[in-house]
């Protein structure tokens, strides 16, 4: 598996990323086939975990996702000691909704139990501020994270959902080694707020959330034109076509699909194969 490091770090994670959160929505799979899922993703080279504290149905499910990828690799036969969990806090589940909580308190106890929930042994690789509440400034939400990073439960520290100028403020009070944005062909906000940029200028891993277009989409791109016409002429899915678009626009992106079945990772790490020319780069973007 081709390898890219973690922002500025000697962290080395996998250039696709396995995607936690199908695995403990309401529509989860059965947890034998979630950890068969994740076992594979290991035989297959992915070192990069992505989950939340969010992953879950609801509140009363919330670090559902942390347990499950904690009891995975504890099952794990093979070597696990260079895999890579990045969890991320600060929204609420209630009802099932989204909701933002940047409120310190609530961070500070959420750090606390995801630890616990990723095994309460070793560091948290990653945490990642989830998404900016607007009630709170940034520093004082970040203030526990800051804490458990020198208390020694977190490695590192990174954001999502974040604008440039809501990154400049976040790394002039802790450092910051990764962004995770929404960007996939259809929702291209990165390229034109700057932050894609700002990523690659300063050494930031960006990893794209809803890689594939979310769920709705998912089912339809097969549909797509320009990418069952790129999928015959490569001999690759139209969900690799996808995943190495992303690739393609920049070298400090990394993937992380998400996946509920054997299948849908081994599909997914194919991308690593897989290089799309300017061209073909192009006449996706035309295309679509």
């Amino acid at each position: 598996m081709e390898t890219k490091k973690l922002g500025n770090t000697d962290v080395t994670l996998s250039a696709i990323g396995l995607g936690g959160m199908p695995m403990s929505l309401s529509s989860r799979p059965p947890e034998s086939q979630a950890i068969a899922v994740i076992h594979r993703a290991l035989d297959l080279g992915v070192r990069h975990i992505d989950t939340a504290d969010s992953y879950c149905k609801d509140e009363s499910d919330k670090h559902h996702n942390e347990r499950l990828i904690a009891k995975a690799l504890q099952q794990y036969s093979g070597d696990t000691s260079q895999v890579i969990v990045a969890t991320k806090g600060g929204l609420m589940r209630p009802n099932g909704n989204w909701v933002r909580n940047g409120n310190p308190d609530h961070l500070r106890q959420t750090i606390q139990e995801s630890f616990q929930a990723l095994g309460g042994e070793k560091s948290i690789d990653l945490w990642q501020y989830h998404a900016a509440d607007p009630n709170y400034a940034i520093e004082d939400s970040l203030a526990p994270a800051k804490e458990a990073l020198e208390a020694g439960k977190i490695r590192y520290i990174g954001l999502s959902n974040f604008s440039v100028e809501q990154i400049q403020t976040a790394r002039k009070f802790v450092e910051i080694v990764s962004v995770q944005n929404q960007y996939n062909p259809w929702h291209r906000l990165p390229e034109s707020n700057g932050v894609l940029e700002y990523c690659e200028k300063e050494g930031l891993t960006f990893f794209p959330w809803s890689p594939l277009g979310g769920s709705s989409r998912v089912s339809k791109l097969s549909d797509i034109r320009i990418l069952q016409q790129l999928s015959q002429e490569k001999g690759f899915s139209v969900y690799c076509i996808v995943l190495a678009w992303l690739r393609a626009k920049s070298p400090c992106i990394l993937p992380i699909p998400g996946a509920s079945k054997i299948s849908s990772i081994e599909d997914s790490v194919r991308a690593v194969e897989l290089q799309l020319s300017p061209d073909d780069v192009r006449r996706i973007e035309e295309g679509i």
